[in-house]
């Protein structure tokens, strides 16, 4: 079966599997909050899931971190939730295509039954890294020649093959999520290409305390060199870039987060959004 440029983009995906424990503190500034110089509030990956987890743990982040948080993001999807309706994507085309955008927005708010099963492991599991990869087909794809990529040496992913979830719902819910981005990213200033020098790639990650399921996708990643604006060089896989550096890098980083389970196999303590987080937050 042959899939299009983007449907292959978007099955390989760098998927790091990481703890959000794990990264460095976000800087929070503000010129209304801010505190003395000496105490600088700090803000963390703990406390920005913690914001756009449940009213519980939102209440518990310093109200000046997450006054700061809250006025970097700019939601592609309304952070209003329906009542649950459980949908199944369609198989063999993209759930885009022709779909309104409130069902855009319920396939966000309450995904298909394994996308909630896959969040639901990850919790139930501890947060294991280890608990994903046993639902990845163990047949290995070799990663494709993505638009001239070899010819100029460029190396997209860490390894030259791929994998995809043996739960063909959950492939399509990804490729979902690329092109919702796509779709929707113009409504927040952020004009996306499905290609390898802009969005191809998310980061998945499980929350150390709580095991919550999230994907960070990089879009922008290869802006072209330019003297004046961005000189830098960045390698083989810039070369040819037509991505401009502008102000819109500062939406760059797009948040999708799976619903927190609840301690019932039918309650959800959290809602599901997607936002995308301006520099230099995250």
């Amino acid at each position: 079966m042959s899939y299009p440029i983007t449907f292959r983009l978007a099955l390989f995906l760098s998927f790091s599997l990481t703890s959000s424990s794990s990264l460095p503190p976000l800087p929070v500034f503000s010129k209304r909050y801010a505190p003395s110089s000496s105490s600088t509030s700090q803000a963390t990956p703990s406390d920005l899931l913690s914001l756009l987890g449940s009213k519980h743990n939102s209440s518990a982040v310093n109200p000046v971190v997450a006054r700061e948080l809250k006025s970097c993001f700019k939601f592609l999807v309304p952070f209003s939730p329906v009542e649950p309706t459980h949908r199944k994507l369609g198989f063999g085309r993209s759930k885009l295509a022709g779909s309104s955008w409130r069902k855009q927005n319920e396939l966000i708010w309450w995904p298909p039954e394994a996308v909630l099963e896959l969040a639901r492991l990850a919790v139930d599991s501890g947060g294991d890294p280890d608990a994903i990869h046993r639902l990845l087909d163990p047949t290995i794809i070799p990663v494709p020649d993505c638009e001239g990529s070899k010819e100029e040496r460029c190396v997209l992913t860490r390894t030259p093959y791929g994998r995809r979830f043996i739960c063909e719902e959950l492939n399509l819910y990804m490729q979902f999520l690329f092109e919702l981005i796509v779709d929707r990213g113009p409504s927040v200033g952020l004009d996306v290409t499905l290609n390898r020098f802009d969005l191809f790639h998310g980061h998945l990650f499980l929350a150390k305390n709580s095991g919550r399921l999230g994907i960070l996708f990089h879009a922008k990643e290869y802006p072209s060199y330019d003297k004046q604006v961005f000189p830098y060089n960045m390698g083989f896989c810039q070369r040819g870039s037509n991505v401009t550096y502008d102000d819109s890098m500062n939406l760059r980083n797009i948040l999708w987060l799976a619903p927190n389970p609840g301690d019932s196999d039918e309650s959800w303590v959290a809602p599901v959004d997607v936002g995308s987080p301006t520099h230099p937050l995250c």
